[in-house]
Parts: C-alpha cells; structure tokens; sequence
C-alpha cells in the first residue's frame, strides 16, 4: 500500500497542469485585453486630448516686445533714441553658490546693495533656469572685465535690450518727458496685453502723452522648450509692430538759445509759431537729465532733484502759474477799444496814484516818487510807461465781468488745449470764481489789483505766450500744439471754438504800442532796441511776490533773492507780419525790462536772423550781439 501511494498519477498531474494553462491564458488574454483596450483609448479615443496636453508642455508662446518710436525736432534733429543697454545677469540653474558668485562680481564690479536686494527679490519669483537681471547699463569696461573672466563665471550671462536714451540730455526735458519702469499703481490701469515683454512705461511730457502710439504693438514666438522648460528652437514668430515716429515744432537749436539763455536762473520760455500754434520753443528752468530716469534713478540722485530748492522737477512753462504783471496790459486795453469803454482819444491824469470813492488807502503807481505821468496819459501812453494808473481808472470802468469774459479768448484762465499732461489752468478771477474759492463777494478793489496782472490772477508761461500769439494774429485762436507729423503724416493745425473778431484800428493801434515800447524812447523795453534790423512788439512786466506797504517804498536789498518781483515779458516778431510770439518769466528777476526782455531778444534774434535760417548749426555766439541799456521800471 504504501509503495501504490508513493507512485505519482500521470493522468493527475497532466489535469493540474493544463488546468494552470488555461489558467494562465485567461489571466494573459484578460491583461492582454486590458492593454489594448488602454493602448486603443489612449492612442484612438484621447489622442487629441494628449497630444493638446503635450504641446502645452513643449511648446511655449513668448511675447517679444516692439522697438519704440522715435522722436525728432522738426529739423530732423533726433531727440529720442533707442540704444542697446546691457545687463548682468545671473542663472540661479547654473551657478552652484549665488551668493558667492555675487560677492566676486561684487570684487570686479562693486555691485550696490540696492542691485543685490532687487536681485534676490525677483530669483524667488524666478524659474531656476530663467536668467535674473543683478546690474543694469553696464559700461563697455564693466562687460570687458566680465568678458576676461567669463570662465571664473560660470552662471552670469550678459544680455542686450533697447532702453531710452535721449542724446539732448537736459534740453527737452519737461518737454520729452521721460519713460521708466512700470510701477504698481501704473500696472492696474494699464492693458496687460499691450505691455507684454516690456516694463517700460512714458512717464511725463510728449512720451506719456503719445505713449499708446510711441508703443507699438506686441509680437509673439512659438518656441518649443525640454521638460525644464529651456528653449529648444523657434517654430514660428509674429514680429512686433514698432511704435510710430513723431515728429514736433520744436527747434532744437532755438531751444539750445532759449536754455542758455536762462542759464543760471529759474524761469521759463515759450515760444510759438504764430500762424500753425506750433510750439518752437519750450524752456523751464533748471532741467536735468532724464537719462537718469530710464533704468531705474539712485535715492540719492533722486533726492537731491527732489529736495533741491531750485525745483528743477517742476515744469514751470506748463505749471507754473504767476501773477502776469503789466504783461496783459495791452489785452485790457484792446478790450476796453474793442467794447467802447474808452476811445483812442481817452486819457487821463495820473498823479502817481490812484484813490476810489469811499476808500482811504490809494493805489500807487509804480512811478509815484515821481510824481506819475501827469496830464494827458493815453491807452498808447499808458502801454508804452507802464502806467498802472491809466489801468486802474479804466478797469474800474470796464468791469471784472467783462475783463473775465473776454480774456478768456485770449488763452487766460483755462487749459490751452497743448497736447502735454498735467497742464495747469491759471486763475482769471471772476466774481463766480471768488464765491466758490474765497467764500466772498467780488470787490471792486479786486478789480483794481486785477487790472495791472495782480490781485488774484495767475497765468502760465505757456498761456502767456498763446496771449501773445492771438494778439499778434490779431485774433486767429490757434491752439498751441507740438505735434507736428505722425509718421510722416502731418498734422493740421487746430482753432480755438471762439474767433476773436475785433476792429482792425485796434489790432493796428495796440501793435503799435506794443512796438513802440521797445522802439521809442520812453519805452519800458527800450533797451533792447539797439541793433535790431526788424520791429519787435512787446510789453515788459513785473509781478509782485509779496505785498509792499503803501508807506514803504520795494527795496531788493533789504529781503532775500526769493522775495524778489518776478521779472516778465512778451513779444511777437516781426510786427508788421508776426512769425514768432513768445512768453517768459524769470523767478526773482525784479524787473522785466532789465532781465526777460534781453533774453527774448535773443531767442527772437536767433530765429529772425537770416544765418540762423540758412545754417541752423551755426554757433549761437555768432548771432547778433548787443548790450541792453538798464531800465528802471517794468
């Protein structure tokens, strides 16, 4: 028995065996099935899906920001540039120790505290293979010296973009404006879309103003990147659009006359073609270079133009608003001729005050430790001397409403329309205007202090200069503008909605007055007047900064410089057929005869002067010279 047991049952075994066989086919064709049915879902039913999933992986859409436009004067001269900048970068990836690799650029380049913040600041947000920017604007000796030891390196890379540049530095700067980095208020208000692979942004001036057309327009590229994410090679690419070239009114040259000119003062200058509203010249004084701006401006530097007591940040022929003195009184004169408040024969006496009914207190003239003008002061007279006590008598007469109204043509007491930000609207008074302002009633002393530029009025540089142009086309409302062509495409000049349609007699009568006061003898701007080949129309201007006494008498001597009287003046060229008007201020300068006068006549020289229009490039130097006689009032 035990012997049949130990024998094995073949027929036994053979069952198990195919029994495992089949067992096992089953389990292959089960897993077999399970393989294709999951090999035909992926490769059949989700291809699509997969394939979407894989691209969007490997391949990439980048934006690739467009070249900015660029800016010229109207002389072709470039005035915005865009240069190649080179950065530092670091490459997180590569670079074993960051931190020692910056403290050896530290040893070759002296690398800021400021670039190392920004640095580790921008690496967390950073992919580790993405390169992260350390210095900016590097020098052709700072890329040499990393080019030497590039292999010491390992980790740095350095990269060229277009950054701003603007090869005039400081002579257009309130008026160019400058660009910089988008900040975080900018960023909410701004279109992303549109600013995509840029991080440059206009900031002020011409390039904040124009910046949608000064853009451009984005581009993109399809890249194809490894499973890091680097860029393999480009499949396809959108070029950007380059933004448009503007082209403006301003003369360079004559702009270069203008800011040398003011040299050494705070002031400012405008100046206009009188027939397109074209703005030739536009100076405010200090300036500074906005090169600073563009890649990002140290504290230090920026503090010191912040906290600098000249103000060179403030653009004072924009915003700067000053009583505008003696200088509007040609206009208040024109506006009594023209509304029949008084005619060409009018005059008056002028004892070198003036009293009103029911008011103990007088107001003087500015000659009245002379005695006055005397008898027989006509609106000429009056021009021609400066004579406040013609305008007081007269103002009196015409009334704050209708001097209000009617300035208002003139460019007063509101924006001009000049196609820059932020422009300032000054103050013409009206009775309207000192009950929501002051709370008060309109007195007839304010119209007084009104009528010689004083009391509450205040104007810019800028509206100065429009006043001067509109009474020099005896009424053509041209808006000023800079513009000049887009593209080469030019721009047509834009009217003010109200024409100024006056008399003729009294266009020609305050032209005359206006020349006379440089021409003759009495004239407050006299002292110009030697060697000039054409007439030069003007009126000279001085604009209390603090109150005198009635009892003492302006002593310069006697207070600091920036207590002094604003010095004015405006002008048009030539009289008998204007090309250009101009207004300006000088802060301090006391006495408009004596300090604006001589530098408006050399911005009119240098545009008027046959050199100047054959050869712009001449030296200013050489433009016709003079010595000013000095003047004792405005």
């Amino acid at each position: 028995m035990m012997r049949e047991n130990a024998i094995s049952d073949p027929q036994q075994e053979q069952r198990v065996f195919s029994m495992r066989v089949m067992l096992s086919v089953f389990i292959l064709l089960g897993l077999t099935s399970i393989i294709l049915f999951r090999y035909f879902d992926l490769q059949i039913n989700r291809h699509l899906d997969y394939v979407t999933n894989s691209n969007k992986n490997r391949i990439h859409i980048r934006s690739v920001a467009p070249t900015r436009g660029l800016i010229f004067d109207r002389h072709g001269q470039l005035l915005a540039d865009n240069r190649p900048a080179f950065t530092l970068n670091i490459i997180p990836e590569r670079a074993k120790h960051t931190d020692q690799l910056i403290a050896q650029l530290d040893s070759l380049l002296s690398i800021s505290d400021k670039d190392i913040a920004r640095f580790e600041k921008r690496a967390k947000r950073s992919k580790g293979f993405a390169p992260v920017p350390l210095k900016y604007n590097l020098t052709e000796q700072e890329r040499a010296i990393l080019a030497v030891n590039s292999h010491l390196l390992t980790g740095t890379e350095v990269s060229a973009q277009l950054m701003r540049f603007y090869p005039q530095r400081e002579l257009l700067t309130h008026t160019l404006g400058y660009v910089g980095r988008i900040n975080d208020r900018e960023i909410k208000n701004i279109d992303p879309e549109s600013y995509r692979g840029t991080d440059f942004i206009g900031k002020i001036g011409l390039e904040k103003y124009y910046e949608e057309a000064l853009l451009g327009k984005v581009g993109t590229e399809q890249v194809e990147t490894d499973a890091r994410g680097r860029v393999m090679r480009i499949i396809s690419k959108k070029d950007p659009i380059s933004g448009s070239h503007l082209t403006i009114h301003i003369d360079s040259q004559l702009q270069g006359v203008a800011l040398d000119a003011l040299k050494g003062e705070r002031g400012a200058l405008v100046a206009i073609d009188v027939k397109t509203g074209g703005i030739l010249s536009m100076v405010s004084t200090p300036s500074y270079d906005p090169n600073l701006f563009t890649s990002g401006i140290s504290q230090k530097q920026y503090d010191g133009l912040l906290n600098s007591p000249d103000r060179p940040l403030f653009n004072r022929a924009l915003r700067g608003q000053y009583p505008p003195g003696s200088t509007v009184k040609p206009l208040f004169g024109l506006i009594g001729l023209q509304h029949k408040i008084f005619d060409i024969d009018y005059s008056i006496y002028d004892p070198g005050y003036f009293f009103m009914e029911g008011i103990k207190r007088p107001w003087r003239d500015h000659n009245a430790d002379q005695g006055g003008h005397g008898h027989g002061v006509d609106l000429a007279e009056a021009i021609i001397e400066s004579c406040d006590v013609f305008f007081y008598t007269t103002g009196i007469k015409a009334g704050i409403d209708l001097l209000s109204e009617q300035s208002a043509l003139f460019g007063l007491g509101d924006i001009t329309g000049i196609d820059l930000p932020g422009e300032k609207r000054g103050i013409m008074p009206s009775r309207e205007w000192k009950k929501a302002n002051r709370q008060q009633n309109w007195f007839d002393g304010d119209t007084i202090n009104m009528s010689i530029g004083q009391g509450f009025m205040l104007t810019t540089p800028l509206q100065l200069a429009v006043m001067s142009a509109r009474i020099a086309s005896r009424g053509k409302a041209v808006v000023p503008k800079l513009l000049k062509s887009i593209d080469g495409e030019e721009i047509a000049p834009e009217f003010a909605p109200n024409p100024i349609e006056y008399d003729d007699k009294y266009w020609d009568y305050i032209h005359q007055s206006m020349v006379d006061v440089v021409h003759s003898n009495k004239g407050t701007g006299r002292g110009i007047s030697k060697g000039l080949s054409y007439k030069l129309a003007g009126k000279t201007g001085t604009a209390q900064v603090i109150s005198i006494h009635e009892k003492e008498k302006y002593d310069s001597s006697k207070i600091d410089k920036n207590k002094w009287d604003h010095a004015l003046f405006v002008a048009f060229a030539p009289a008998d057929n204007p090309q250009i008007a101009l207004g300006l201020i000088v802060e301090n300068g006391e006495h408009g005869s004596r300090t604006a006068a001589p530098i408006a006549r050399k911005v009119i020289d240098s545009y008027l002067s046959n050199s100047y229009q054959e050869s712009r490039h001449n030296d200013a130097s050489k433009l016709t010279q003079y010595s000013p006689t000095p003047i004792e009032d405005d």
